[in-house]
Parts: C-alpha cells; sequence; structure tokens
C-alpha cells in the first residue's frame, strides 16, 4: 500500500521521511538509544517525589515521570495535586536534573502543563479525544501518546495524525496494554504493535509494562522483552514504599527493584545491539 493510500500521511514510514528523533535526559529516542522514563503513578506529596526522583535518577532514569493531574475510574479516588503537583515535578526535575513527563487530560490544561512539563502525555482514556490532540499539536514540546485500550494499530497512529497535523512532529507512540478476554493482568501487553508501529510509522515507541501487567514482578520481564522487540525506551511505575501509594502501588516497582530493572535492561540493549546510555542528572 503506497502512502496515498494509507489514512495517515506525516507518520508514515512510505514517504520516506528519517525516523524521528527526540532527545531526553542524555539519550535520543528513536536514534538506538534505549531510553528509560521512571517515577510514581502521582504525585502524592513532595518527600515522595522526590524520594523517588533521588532513586530513578541513582538508578539511570533519563526522564522523571509522575502524575499531577490524574484520570480515576473511580470519582473517590486520589485524583492528584493539580497544579501543586506540576510546582513539585519542577522542585524534583531542578534538584536531580531529570526532564520530566506528566499526562495532560483536557484541552484547558495544556497550557499550564505545558509551562512545567518537558514531556506532554496523553493517556489512553485520551488517545481518541480529538479537542485535546488537536490542543496538544499547536504545542511546541514533545508528545507521548499512549494507544487506547480499545484501539486498534491504525486507530492508535491517525491519533498521531492528528496531532502531527497540528504542526507538532515531536510524536512518541506508547504501547501500554489493551482489553481482552485475559483477566490474570490488567490489560494484556501488545509486543506485536511495536515492532508493527515501528515499521508502519517513523516514530519512536515506548512500552508501559506498569499498566500492561498491573503487577510490579512482570514490570522486569516485559521491560527485557519491549527492547528485544525493538522499543525505544520504557515508562516504569517506581515508588519509595508501594505499600504505601495512592495509586497504583500493585504494579509500582520498588527503588531497589527498578535498579535491578535498569541492569537487566542494559544487558538485553547491548545483546540486540542498542545501548543505554548513561543518563545526565544533577547532585542533589
Amino acid at each position: 500500500m503506497s502512502v496515498l493510500d494509507k489514512p495517515y500521511k506525516l507518520a508514515s514510514r512510505s514517504l520516506g521521511a528519517p525516523s524521528t528523533t527526540i532527545p531526553v535526559g542524555g539519550a535520543v529516542l528513536g536514534s538506538g538509544d534505549v531510553v528509560v522514563m521512571a517515577g510514581p503513578c502521582a504525585v502524592e506529596s513532595r518527600q515522595q517525589l522526590l524520594e523517588a526522583a533521588s532513586g530513578v535518577s541513582r538508578h539511570g532514569a533519563h526522564v522523571l515521570r509522575g502524575g499531577a493531574y490524574k484520570p480515576r475510574s473511580s470519582p473517590y479516588s486520589f485524583q492528584g495535586l493539580g497544579e501543586r503537583g506540576l510546582q513539585l515535578l519542577r522542585e524534583a526535575r531542578e534538584a536531580y536534573g531529570l526532564p520530566i513527563i506528566t499526562e495532560v487530560m483536557e484541552p484547558g490544561t495544556v497550557g499550564i502543563v505545558s509551562q512545567y512539563a518537558d514531556i506532554l502525555q496523553v493517556g489512553a482514556r485520551n488517545c481518541q479525544n480529538y479537542p485535546l490532540l488537536r490542543e496538544v499539536g499547536r504545542v511546541a514540546k514533545p508528545v507521548m501518546l499512549k494507544r487506547g485500550s480499545g484501539c486498534t494499530v491504525e486507530e492508535w497512529i491517525m491519533a498521531a495524525e492528528h496531532i502531527m497535523s497540528g504542526g507538532n512532529m515531536q510524536v512518541m507512540l506508547c504501547e501500554r496494554g489493551i482489553k481482552t478476554f485475559e483477566t490474570a493482568t490488567r490489560n494484556t501487553l501488545d509486543l506485536s504493535a511495536v515492532a508493527l508501529a515501528k515499521r508502519l510509522t517513523h516514530l519512536p515507541v515506548v512500552v508501559d509494562p506498569s499498566h500492561a501487567c498491573g503487577k510490579w514482578y512482570l514490570v522486569k520481564p516485559m521491560c527485557l522483552a519491549a527492547i528485544a522487540a525493538g522499543a525505544d525506551g520504557v515508562l516504569v511505575e517506581v515508588h519509595a514504599d508501594p505499600d504505601a501509594a495512592l495509586c497504583d502501588g500493585g504494579q509500582s516497582l520498588t527503588i531497589d527493584n527498578f535498579g535491578d530493572c535498569v541492569t537487566a535492561i542494559r544487558r538485553v540493549a547491548t545483546a540486540v545491539g542498542r545501548r543505554v546510555p548513561a543518563s545526565e542528572p544533577v547532585a542533589a
């Protein structure tokens, strides 16, 4: 099928465009580097975030993740700290030198999140929120687009096309599991989508095994599988005390487990001709 026949024109690899590369934290996503993004699901407090930031920085993360605005299934669950959470993320970036990625949930908050974040994340629930996609398409910052739990690969790429058609070409895709009949895991991680998306598009692809599996002990093996499948990076949830987490503690690695995971990622990356560059954190 030629690019003219495909519904996605800008994202298509058929156009002959070079692979999209996005510099982040001492690494270059999409260049062959393996980028590690890590941190808590939600920013809960200053102490919690700085402890996590210190830990992931020490073990080689390139990007600090943390949610200031949280789309939760229950209205009674912790919804995030809002702008206060963004302020704490900025403090953590200044303390440890890691760029931050955080979720933007609605068009009206794109402006304020962009003031703080280095990378904007569009979550799975908003993968086909077209007003939001159009708004982040106007922002001159990288955007991570998570695959919707019920989206086909083509629908996922078409969502990226909405962002790119607004002028923002710094898009990375994130596979985080889809809904199937299986109930043993939170979602079903579709690693075939990683290889397929990299063949069909020139965009970097990241894998989020934490949300895909929902179980901390599956995160490491799925990170390794993702790198072997060609993923450009991984997005991992890390909490200093997962049992006390206000959000998704059961799928969060401890800081020590994260260190072990990164060590294993480095070995697999080397085995498949890739590398995990040293991050560029600053001393706190």
